[in-house]
């Protein structure tokens, strides 16, 4: 079925309560990336055991509504405030706050909901017309070239990285151990289990996202007595006025550069709304036609990482359903509930769940349409919820993290790994260990080593399988490439690094830490 009719024909076929879980999740993604502290990862967690009892395209809707929505936001409290909601905010500040403070706010807010909007048609254009094909091709792929891709979305992860590379590589060492905890699904050989029956059932990685990501928030906000920046009393005259068409050509430039960083990087493990916000905002600072005045007020500042922030949706979701693959937490989470659902993302889905697709492709543009249109009307609103105490909202976090965590199985045991891994994640982000990466070792080291285990036997345990075909090769040239510059960073790293910086330093920014304070 071809992707535009099928989304014309879904759109023609949503019914009253589509329309309500796509306007909740809007609603949900705005408000968690209003709020400092609680990111659209945190909302996708903590909606994630509402989806238990729906259908599987309403569930799906509904977390990608949060997601879409959470990318933008933060926008508002970060160019009024100064208070970015999420860390893809903070490059907002170098130049949104500056336009605030001298008096342009409201045309500061107006370029963020256009930009939020123009990178949200990219990532629905990036959904509806490459997917398919992209598809097609991996039709194509065997487990060599799966294996391949999988072990350089691994590898990225440390290319993503500035300085922490070794607390990168111990972080994303500790997920892919936890990984291999439980039954080997290829063998049948029980590994790490300890004879304890709850690791012999093997960890799954939505209790560790929930743990570290929530509940290690909530204690890390505990342990500093939620402490907040002072906000003002009254929000004041907050308004939103939208570039007119002659400014809209001018920055046409800062548009495209960051919906195209953000499209790009929105496929990569790892990457996500907030390395592409910073790489869009590099990218803007070196090669923008306003360059100069980047970092002083410029409204380009503004445009390109908002952009690329809300574009890195379409290519996490193509990632999603073509490879199986996330592209960062909030879709990790979504490849659980369709999991849940009995959905085994991949090549075929797009032959075996046509509807499914179709339904995601469309709800994604109302999700963008109606994220722009509460941008706009809602700000005020937005704004005043960052009065509502942080000891209130983060005891509703706890609530909810236990409550996701016990309904994935109905299994106490889950509740423990989510505990666990809480105190984890609280410990290694005080030593300045990246969460991410954890996250992502163990969701793609099982895929991993299953595409290796079953290649290897198909090919009578002959390792050349990996290199045996034109594309393998090419893919083995690319991760090759990938390691190179590894090599050479870390060398070049070595020779300048200052004394006494080691591991679990933060010289360096953490991975795409979905929840770093940047205040």
């Amino acid at each position: 079925m071809d992707v535009l009719t099928g989304a014309l024909d879904a759109l023609f076929h949503f019914d009253l309560e589509m329309w309500l879980v796509l306007v909740v999740g809007v609603i949900t993604g705005m408000v968690v990336g209003v709020l400092p502290g609680l990111t659209f990862v945190m909302g996708v967690l903590l909606l994630l055991p509402l989806t238990y009892g729906m259908d599987t395209d309403s569930g799906v809707v509904l977390m990608m509504a949060v997601y879409v929505a959470g990318t933008y936001g933060g926008a508002i409290t970060a160019l009024v405030f100064r208070i970015p909601g999420e860390p893809n905010d903070v490059p907002l500040l170098w130049d949104g706050y500056t336009m605030t403070r001298k008096g342009r706010g409201a045309e500061a807010l107006g370029w963020a909901a256009v930009s939020a909007f123009v990178g949200g048609l990219v990532a629905w254009l990036t959904l509806a017309f490459l997917a398919e094909p992209a598809a097609q091709v991996a039709l194509k792929f065997g487990q060599p070239e799966y294996f391949w891709i999988v072990l350089l979305g691994l590898t990225s992860v440390l290319l993503l990285v500035d300085r922490a590379a070794t607390a990168t590589m111990v972080s994303l060492g500790i997920g892919m151990v936890v990984a291999m905890v439980g039954v080997d699904p290829v063998y049948g050989t029980v590994r790490f289990a300890f004879d304890n029956e709850t690791l012999r059932s093997g960890i799954d990685y939505v209790p560790v996202m929930v743990g570290i990501y929530a509940l290690g928030h909530v204690l890390a906000r505990f342990g500093e007595r939620f402490a907040a920046e002072e906000i003002p009393d009254e929000p004041g005259r907050v308004r939103t006025t939208l570039p007119t068409l002659g400014e809209l050509r001018r920055r046409s430039g800062s548009l495209a550069r960051g919906s195209l960083v953000g499209s790009l990087l929105g496929v990569v493990p790892g990457a996500g709304a907030a390395v592409a916000s910073f790489v869009a905002y590099g990218t803007e600072k070196q090669f923008g036609k306003d360059r100069a005045n980047v970092g002083t007020g410029s409204p380009n500042g503004v445009v390109a990482p908002q952009a690329a922030s809300t574009a890195t949706v379409g290519g996490a979701f193509v990632s999603l359903l073509v490879l199986g693959i996330p592209g960062n937490a909030a879709t990790a989470v979504i490849l659980g509930a369709l999991m849940l659902h009995d959905v085994q993302p991949g090549p075929q889905i797009f032959t075996t769940q046509p509807e499914l697709v179709s339904t995601l492709v469309v709800a994604l543009l109302m999700s963008v349409v109606l994220m722009a249109l509460m941008g706009l009307v809602a700000a005020r609103p937005m704004i005043a919820l960052l009065k509502a105490p942080e000891a209130v909202v983060a005891a509703a976090i706890v609530v909810f993290a236990y409550l996701g965590a016990y309904a994935m199985r109905n299994s106490l045991a889950d509740v423990w790994v989510m505990l666990a891994f809480g105190f984890l994640g609280f410990f290694m982000e005080r030593r300045g260990y990246p969460l991410a990466p954890m996250v992502l070792g163990a969701i793609l080291c099982p895929l991993a080593e299953r595409f290796f285990v079953t290649a290897m036997i198909s090919s009578g345990g002959d390792p050349t399988v990996f290199v045996g075909r034109p594309l393998s090769v090419g893919l083995a040239a690319v991760w090759g490439v990938a390691v190179l510059l590894l090599l050479r960073r870390w060398v070049q790293q070595r020779g300048s690094r200052p004394p006494g910086v080691g591991v679990g330093t933060t010289t360096g920014q953490p991975l795409n830490n979905e929840k770093e304070s940047a205040c």
